[in-house]
């Protein structure tokens, strides 16, 4: 079953909406951004998914945020994850204390060139590095999971952009991933059918003038659950 992941949640009505649809992860994001989170928000809306849900996580999205401050939010909100949207390299990841989620910038590069990229996180990370099958999956003990989302020049995210997701195709067969940018409602099954990934990831595709809207995350949800069943 693919993953779900809605980001950029600023609010305990969209948190709680998404549960109930049956989300797997909620992105709080906490980088400079127009969906950035306040203390108080972030300490609402993770403590109403932990009281509502034993399933759906909770994702801390940094940029480029020194490791120590990126460990002290996720100790204090008690976040599963953390997703990591800037420049950071594969030794910055390392001294991170939750599972990661790295995002990839896809910008029509060969696919030898991610699987390289992909390869050396997987060395550097796993418990037990093995460069020639390098194997990323949700159940190690130190793991991480490639979001692969478009490259937009001064953008770290939620740039509703979509990239070629046959490229992104060819990625999943050697690699689980996360899919972003430019999803929506309408286009989501595509993509699944297309890429077939470990999960897919939405943020403005499921606002109506730069807010969450209830219907669309319900919309979003439903039609990954419609392809997850069609695919058997």
């Amino acid at each position: 079953m693919t993953k779900i992941k809605i980001c950029g949640i600023r609010e305990k009505a969209h948190a709680l909406a998404a549960i109930d649809a049956g989300v797997d992860f909620i992105g709080l994001v906490f980088a400079p951004s127009q969906r950035q989170v306040t203390p108080a928000e972030a300490f609402e809306i993770t403590s109403v998914v932990k009281k509502s849900s034993d399933t759906t996580e909770v994702v801390g999205v940094f940029v480029n945020t020194p490791p120590s401050k990126v460990n002290k939010i996720a100790d204090f909100y008690a976040l599963d994850w953390v997703q990591l949207s800037g420049d950071e390299s594969w030794e910055y990841c390392y001294d991170i204390n939750k599972p990661i989620i790295k995002a990839i910038r896809i910008n029509q590069q060969p696919p030898e060139e991610i699987y390289a990229e992909l390869a050396a996180g997987a060395r550097i990370l796993s418990p037990h590095p093995s460069p020639h099958s390098p194997k990323l999956t949700a159940d190690s003990s130190q793991h991480f999971i490639p979001l692969l989302d478009s490259q937009v020049e001064g953008k770290y995210g939620g740039t509703g952009m979509t990239f070629d997701w046959r490229l992104a195709q060819q990625i999943a067969e050697r690699f689980p991933v996360i899919i972003a940018g430019g999803l929506a409602p309408d286009n989501v099954a595509q993509a699944i059918e297309i890429v077939a990934p470990w999960g897919v990831d939405v943020s403005s595709g499921v606002e109506v003038g730069g807010i969450k809207n209830v219907a669309k995350i319900r919309a979003f949800i439903e039609a990954v659950r419609k392809v997850d069943e069609n695919r058997g």
